[in-house]
């Protein structure tokens, strides 16, 4: 506790680390968390410097890393959190690493693109089995033929087949929004000449490249002459309207239509395979997907530390300067030898001292209960360096002040029941990450809000205050023996303490 009435003594140190060891040395330093290191290089441009190559290898593997959750969080695929923080990956292992993100990313992006391959058929499929059922309706239900006219005439069509002056038919599908204008659009170019005919579709339709679901219709535009066709079709092209090949005769519908409802469950079933198939892909690799983050942000934070350090003469040796706790010397010096150890380095990484005329940072050593209240201080501002520390005397002053603001037991026992349920999920709630940074803030903030609610019960005690009502626990000292006549002949009546007081105060708080 005495460490917080000021932040520590600091040094700054000098380390020279053999650049075979220099890797694993760095990863070591960076699980202790000691250091702050300085950037010796700062005249170089970030593109110029030794590691830079490494840093884009590791930008690249983060980069595969955002596309495989991003695909794995579309399929809504859980993703558990991790109960251990893994070490950076050795240098051996990040070729592997680098191996099987590249696999995993082209795995997923050939299964995406099948994916989208056949939903693009299946939807090609269903619209056109929805045409050919339409148009046969609109051709022969009698209860769906407009005109007695148009029926006759595309019978004898059909029938005869005659060449000159045929009626033609253009069938397709097109977003129901659209056809206001399709239709206005149609009657402008053919001025009038063009019968429409059209048919909502129940089922929306999805989009196979967003996945978001449409509301379509089926359309028939009856035509005569080529030239009107193709003005047909360029309209269609223009409010990107699907059009399907609909045979005249009856019978070659019927066999169309047959053959397009045996596709569309053969699509199906292959669509079913393929999604479960991407359903295992990514069920496997949600379970290494944050391991494998943890491991590729490490890297790149070693690399992006290495990119500090300055070359000797001779480039045989690494030799960067960071400030550290005098405290934390020797665990520095420990995890410099372990990384050493770790690299196959024959000559050891060491530490040197050095006077500086600097101001050191800042650094104040918090455990999970005082960090709360030292986050509260730093959100004002940071004390400078050896200066001393209010955190420690705030764990007393900022709950007493909120609860004299508070003053509310029965609120108060609320706040202080909540914040006791934080402390009794502490572990599972800490390897459980949130999104939600309104929880984190309150988690992280979980002993405040006990002290809060204690300090607030107390408050509300003396307020004589519970949810807004007052308490009458021990009974009151002063007894009013006023009549009704006097207080309604005076207004204000005053107690005589000698006749209206018990001799004894209440017990705690404000007499009821």
């Amino acid at each position: 506790m005495g460490a917080m009435f000021r932040s520590e003594e600091m040094a700054l140190a000098q380390l020279f680390i053999q650049p075979e060891a220099a890797y694993q040395s760095i990863s070591e330093l960076g699980e202790t968390g000691t250091v702050q290191f300085r950037d010796l290089n700062e005249d170089v441009n970030a593109f110029q410097r030794k590691f830079v190559t490494e840093v884009r290898r590791c930008d690249e593997m983060e980069r595969k890393l955002r596309y495989i959750e991003a695909e794995v969080r579309k399929d809504d695929v859980h993703i558990p959190d991790v109960l251990e923080l893994p070490k950076a990956p050795n240098p051996r292992e990040i070729i592997d690493l680098e191996a099987h993100l590249e696999k995993t990313e082209g795995e997923i992006k050939e299964l995406s693109e099948n994916a989208v391959s056949l939903k693009s058929n299946f939807l090609g499929f269903i619209e056109l089995r929805q045409v050919l059922e339409k148009t046969h309706s609109f051709l022969v239900e009698k209860g769906e033929i407009n005109g007695p006219e148009i029926t006759q005439k595309l019978q004898e069509d059909t029938q005869t087949g005659i060449a000159r002056g045929r009626l033609g038919l253009v069938a397709g599908v097109i977003n129901r929004e659209r056809i206001p204008a399709f239709e206005r659009m149609l009657w402008r170019i053919s001025r009038g000449n063009v019968f429409l005919r059209q048919a909502e579709i129940e089922e929306a339709l999805e989009d196979p490249s967003t996945g978001n679901f449409l509301n379509k219709t089926v359309f028939v535009a009856f035509y005569q002459g080529e030239q009107l066709k193709t003005r047909i079709n360029k309209v269609c092209a223009g409010f990107h309207a699907s059009i399907y090949s609909c045979p005249d005769k009856s019978q070659e519908r019927e066999e169309m239509l047959k053959n397009v409802r045996t596709q569309i469950e053969d699509v199906t079933m292959v669509l079913n395979q393929t999604k479960d198939h991407r359903q295992r892909v990514l069920v496997g690799v949600a379970k290494e997907l944050q391991n494998w983050t943890i491991m590729v942000r490490k890297m790149k934070a070693i690399y992006h530390t290495l990119n500090m350090f300055n070359m000797d003469v001779t480039k045989k040796c690494l030799i960067g300067e960071c400030w550290v706790p005098v405290t934390d010397i020797p665990i520095v010096q420990k995890a410099l030898a372990e990384g050493s150890s770790a690299g196959g380095s024959s000559i050891a990484s060491f530490l040197n001292v050095i006077e500086t005329n600097e101001n050191p940072p800042t650094f104040n050593r918090t455990n999970k209960f005082t960090r709360g209240f030292q986050n509260l201080i730093d959100a004002y501002g940071v004390a400078t360096y050896r200066e001393v520390n209010p955190s420690l005397y705030t764990i007393i002053t900022f709950p007493f002040l909120f609860a004299i603001m508070f003053g509310d037991a029965g609120h108060g026992l609320i706040l202080f029941l909540f914040g006791c349920y934080l402390l009794s999920q502490e572990k599972k709630f800490m390897y459980k990450k949130s999104s939600s940074e309104i929880w984190n803030i309150f988690f992280a903030g979980r002993y405040i809000i006990v002290l809060m609610g204690l300090f607030s019960m107390y408050t509300g005690f003396v307020y004589n205050d519970i949810f807004s009502k007052t308490m009458n626990i021990f009974g009151p000292t002063w007894s009013a023996n006023a009549t009704l006549a006097q207080v309604v002949g005076h207004g204000e009546v005053q107690l005589n303490p000698s006749y209206d007081y018990a001799g004894e105060p209440y017990f705690i708080g404000v007499d009821p």
